[in-house]
């Protein structure tokens, strides 16, 4: 019941705030303890080697940190360590600032192009500066797609994960499923920040992060399936998936590609479901609605798995 209420305190910071500001995000705090090592490197050997040990130790701190926050305070009272977990895990998610930014870039991409792409900024890392309003929508779509899994779902699974192994190993349950939360959204701030094929420093992170979202990206894909009422859409989708170079992040995107019949493009780099047009604006917008639908889903899965 506890680790439920906890998840249902995340949601409801979730709807309520959103994100703190960024010098306030503990998340942001982590970032800072992995900048200095996004530098040049002498050899790659060495480089490596620090990612490595990196890899290993900065998320490991993180989640110990913030375990032993909510066992302190869980060591006050049951209900403030479900509160205290339920904060931690709001800390690790993020939806409703993705769909913001989402359905700004949709609705600016149909009367003011130069203001949808400076606000892709806030979603996708590419040069947007000479991309279409159809290929700013994409791009809008694909990264709420995304980002639902890394955002999102892969913090929650930990968190349930955590939740039900905890007994298991005799340790105390919302203290453990908030520091493999924690864990997970430190791995993947590492590779958002150093896993680059230029920054060998980060390839430990990159591959580190390919195997803990494994699942995430193909749950996501289920989700936003089931979301946007189209389960076939995740076999159409399969056919596409060797066209983008990440394991993962091709899964949720594709079924969001398949269930929206539109061609989602990454110029350069890959397309899916080439055959479609690009997004118009009401398909975009249908897409990051059933986004915030599998948002949803999410949520609602994790609790009851939780009181389990």
């Amino acid at each position: 019941m506890l680790t439920t209420l906890a998840v249902v305190v995340a949601a409801a910071l979730e709807a309520a705030v959103g994100e703190p500001a960024t010098r306030y995000h503990p998340v942001a705090w982590f970032g800072s303890l992995v900048a200095p090592l996004d530098r040049e490197w002498r050899g790659d050997s060495r480089a490596l080697a620090t990612g490595a040990l990196s890899a290993l130790v900065l998320p490991l701190f993180a989640a110990l940190a913030v375990g032993a926050t909510v066992a302190a305070v869980a060591a006050l009272t049951p209900l403030a360590g479900a509160f205290a977990a339920g904060l931690a895990l709001f800390l690790t998610t993020s939806l409703r600032e993705l769909l913001a930014a989402a359905r700004s870039v949709v609705a600016d991409s149909e009367t003011d192009v130069e203001t949808a792409r400076n606000g892709l900024l806030a979603l996708a890392g590419r040069d947007a500066s000479s991309l279409s309003p159809g290929l700013l929508r994409s791009a809008a779509v694909e990264s709420a797609a995304e980002n639902l899994a890394d955002g999102l779902v892969a913090s929650l699974g930990a968190f349930v994960l955590g939740a039900a192994l905890a007994p298991l190993a005799g340790l105390p349950t919302l203290p453990v499923a908030a520091a493999a939360a924690a864990w997970v959204k430190a791995v993947n701030t590492m590779d958002s920040m150093l896993g680059y094929r230029s920054k060998r420093v980060g390839t430990p992170a990159a591959r580190l992060d390919d195997a803990v979202m494994w699942f995430p990206a193909r749950a996501s894909a289920l989700l936003l399936a089931v979301a946007l009422a189209d389960l076939e859409s995740l076999g159409r989708a399969r056919a596409w998936l060797d066209r983008v170079p990440s394991p993962n992040s091709g899964w949720p995107m594709g079924a969001v590609a398949a269930a929206l019949d539109a061609r989602l493009e990454k110029p350069g780099v890959y397309v899916l479901n080439a055959s479609a047009p690009l997004p118009d604006g009401a398909t975009a917008r249908r897409g990051v609605r059933g986004v915030g639908r599998a948002g949803l889903l999410t949520y609602a899965l994790a609790g009851v798995l939780a009181w389990f």
